[in-house]
């Protein structure tokens, strides 16, 4: 059983118990210390296998939530509602690559980028910080929250010290956020208790080294810890990679007794706890949980902990990630929602199980907990029905000429977006075998749709990537174009050279095809801002539609695209992000603050739809 699934089965039941060894002293810490982060120096420390604030112990209750994935307007209320609800501490993630996209090229100040404005709103809240900067996080983010960039490289070995384009790329990373990250630790008066190394590393790899080379890099920085790992306790045992020194966070996992052999005098800690569990397209429904066992005995037991996550948010943008086999087989796309069945579900409204979780946390609280918070406005909108804008295929850029399909990466420095494959073929019926599709490809002959070719386990990747071609009456030749869109890139286990666009062959009865027109589509805002728009209203597949939503009233909406096939969504030119008739998703999360009085403009991409469905707004993820 792969970790991931029996981190899944963990998350959807209910633990009954919290193993203790037969035998072992179950675990009894000295009463908590409640002191808040107050712009003094404090010190944190561990000892006594138990986590110590200015010595005294401390219970971390730590919910987590990512600043990338919230709108900047709404951080300050859902860190009120993780303190509502009775924790005493926020756990972050840092995504690297939404904060350097290109080499060398840093923003860590606008929009949801500004992670130190957050941390200080966790301050000024009475919150503890719990950072986890990378620089791989997994988190169902693209790539694990690694630069594609680095795919531009041909040999690169991401999370390995041995590697010179990766460690450059590190050491250029914590070198540009480590003084940011210093002045913000609580022994200097900030309110970061703790600094994780790395990510579930064991379920990767086994090289202690590259953890203490890591470690070492932010003490070089100026960031001294104290230091964390989290993963899976079977992982940690079996590839013997706990970090001397730090705490050991389990994720998932509950044996403690058997962790506090391996971390001895340091403490083991629930690093990840899961009241709900991530989503795929083509999953059934919306992944739930049931924690509330679990955190009735972590509190009973003063067992400090991580909930993972205390509030999801949303993949906005080109954000969400994938999961597949070591063998880049069993793909599955992250949905663009991160709800995640969290307590804070993605529009920062409290669900049933917030109230639940507040009432066990309230019961072993010493300070009466703050009214829970308003949820932000939601308003719904009548349908609108778009109308065709340009069509890709009059806004195709400069081709280059290839002679064999190439990755994205390799061949346009791409990290995201479409690419278009163009050549001449015969004119005759013959099967056109795709291999190495990354990750969604359609398929047109002389102008006309003919399949498309799914990396994703449903029925088109059953049928061996084969797509009939019919054949040609008139002339000797027709034109074949082959249009791939990509998902996010796979940021978990082993498939962690997951590039995009075609990077095998493509074969036309037995023969492999070469010389190829190549044309990059990115997606990005200047390309969507110089689209051509169309004369007479196209029938290609490929349109971007467009249509003008007026509003007297703002507040947050979920967009309903149940009308619609496959594509991308911008509103106000802020890219949404994906959407797919497969599901479970039908609706994107919008909020207010992307919205304006008036005149709003929604921007479609969709790749099959050549009429346009309605839309309507919604104040819910799910119908």
């Amino acid at each position: 059983m792969q970790r991931r699934d029996f981190l899944r089965l963990t998350a959807l039941a209910p633990l009954a118990v919290l193993n203790v060894r037969a035998g072992a002293e179950p675990f009894t810490p000295l009463a908590a210390v409640e002191r808040r982060p107050d712009g003094k120096p404090h010190r944190f420390t561990m000892g006594q296998q138990q986590f110590l604030l200015d010595d005294r112990p401390f219970q971390i209750r730590s919910g987590e939530m990512h600043p990338i994935r919230i709108p900047a307007e709404y951080w300050l209320q859902r860190i009120r509602m993780a303190k509502a609800m009775g924790l005493n501490t926020i756990s972050i993630y840092l995504m690297w690559n939404a904060l350097e996209t290109e080499p060398g090229v840093f923003d860590l100040k606008t929009g949801n980028r500004d992670f130190a404005r957050f941390i200080r709103l966790c301050q000024s809240e009475g919150m503890w910080v719990y950072l986890r900067p990378g620089p791989y996080i997994c988190g169902e983010w693209d790539y694990g929250g690694l630069p594609p960039y680095l795919l531009r490289h041909p040999q690169i070995r991401v999370r390995d010290k041995d590697d010179p384009d990766y460690m450059a790329a590190v050491r250029r990373y914590i070198g540009t956020i480590a003084p940011v990250i210093a002045p913000l630790l609580a022994a200097n008066g900030g309110p970061i208790l703790m600094v994780q190394v790395e990510n579930e590393y064991a379920s990767f790899g086994h090289d202690l080294d590259y953890l203490k080379l890591i470690r070492s890099l932010w003490q070089q920085h100026g960031v001294h810890g104290p230091f964390s790992i989290s993963d899976g306790l079977e992982q940690v045992r079996q590839e013997h990679a706990y970090l001397s020194g730090t705490a050991l966070g389990l994720d998932g996992d509950t044996d403690f007794a058997a962790a506090q052999t391996i971390a001895g005098e340091f403490p083991v800690w629930m690093g990840e706890g899961y009241p709900g569990w991530i989503t795929h397209w083509g999953d059934k429904d919306f992944a739930r949980g049931d924690f509330a066992g679990a955190l009735r005995l972590l509190l009973q037991q003063g067992r400090s902990f991580n909930m993972y996550v205390v509030h999801g948010g949303t993949n906005f943008g080109f954000g969400a990630g994938a999961n597949a086999s070591g063998d880049y087989s069993h793909f599955e796309p992250v949905i663009t929602s991160y709800d995640y069945g969290a307590p804070i579900n993605e529009r920062g409204e409290a669900t049933p199980d917030y109230h639940t979780f507040r009432a066990l946390l309230a019961a072993h609280t010493t300070r009466p907990l703050p009214d829970v918070p308003v949820a932000p406005p939601a308003i719904r909108f009548a349908a609108i029905t778009p109308v065709a804008h340009a069509s890709l295929w009059d806004n195709l850029p400069a081709p280059r000429a290839v002679k064999n399909p190439q990755a994205n990466e390799l061949l346009f420095a791409q990290d995201h977006g479409l690419v278009l494959y163009r050549r001449k073929i015969p004119a005759a019926a013959v099967a056109l075998i795709l291999d190495g599709v990354r990750d969604y490809a359609t398929v047109f002959r002389d102008g006309h749709y003919v399949d498309y070719v799914s990396r994703v386990q449903h029925a088109k990747l059953r049928a061996g990537n084969r797509v009939d071609l019919p054949a040609i009456v008139d002339g000797a030749t027709s034109q074949l174009d082959i249009l791939v869109d990509s998902f996010g890139h796979v940021g978990y286990g082993q498939a962690m050279v997951d590039r995009k666009g075609i990077v095998s062959s493509v074969r036309f009865g037995g023969e492999e095809l070469e010389d190829w027109d190549a044309h990059s589509l990115p997606l990005e805002d200047g390309y969507i801002r110089r689209l051509k728009p169309v004369v007479t209203a196209p029938s290609r597949p490929g349109i971007f539609f467009k249509a003008t939503l007026r509003l007297d009233q703002l507040g947050d909406s979920y967009i309903d695209m149940s009308g619609w096939a496959k594509g991308y969504l911008w509103v106000n030119g802020q890219l949404l992000g994906r959407y797919w008739n497969l599901g479970p998703q039908q609706r994107l999360y919008c909020p207010a603050s992307w919205l304006r009085h008036g005149d709003n403009e929604l921007l479609i991409f969709d790749q099959h739809q050549t009429v346009a469905a309605p839309i309507h707004g919604a104040t819910t993820l799910q119908t």
